[in-house]
């Protein structure tokens, strides 16, 4: 914008309004302003930084999802000594099924080996021992021949739901329940 069309709007902005007239005789009394150079490119703004979201474990999230949708928490925390084993175990049937539920939703659950248990199995040579544990006699490295005793699991996928909260209930696998009725 050249002088004289800055000229012209400020004397326009001071006859039409006072405040306007007060905020040019301000700036006009105080002191000089910093010359602004024409021919300086514009610096590049840094990407705005989104707020830091409230910190929470994956493992909170996950016993929070087992304890909300089959009570997992509940049924391991209380004491069992007043309840007959078959109380136990039809309170363990719901929260087992429900628990399992949880994890077929947020991890796709598969076996390692996708072979019945109790058959004969080839372990190949330079094997992994995250994916295979090896007992007994053989303490090589493969290839190997035993009986499959366990298939083992792998999460195909994991999907766990994102922290929303506060940071203050970060940590809290269930919130309390408090019941206003009389």
């Amino acid at each position: 914008m050249n002088r004289l069309t800055v000229a012209w709007k400020a004397l326009i902005a001071a006859l039409s309004s006072r405040a306007k007239a007060e905020q040019i005789a301000a700036v006009l009394q105080g002191p000089a302003l910093p010359k602004i150079d024409t021919e300086a490119k514009p610096q590049p703004r840094e990407p705005r930084a989104e707020p830091p979201r409230p910190a929470r474990s994956e493992a909170v999230t996950l016993l929070a999802a087992l304890q909300r949708e089959a009570r997992l928490v509940d049924l391991i925390m209380q004491p069992l000594g007043q309840f007959t084993d078959e109380q136990i175990g039809a309170a363990a049937r719901n929260v087992l099924t429900d628990s399992r539920g949880v994890l077929e939703r947020f991890f796709a659950l598969q076996p390692v080996v996708n072979q019945e248990e109790g058959t004969s199995f080839a372990v190949p040579a330079g094997y992994d021992p995250a994916r295979f544990k090896i007992a007994g006699e053989g303490t090589s490295r493969g290839p190997l021949e035993g009986r499959l005793v366990h298939q083992g699991w792998q999460a195909t996928s994991v999907k766990l739901p994102a922290w929303t909260g506060s940071t203050d209930s970060a940590l809290v696998v269930a919130p309390a329940e408090i019941d206003l009725t009389p």
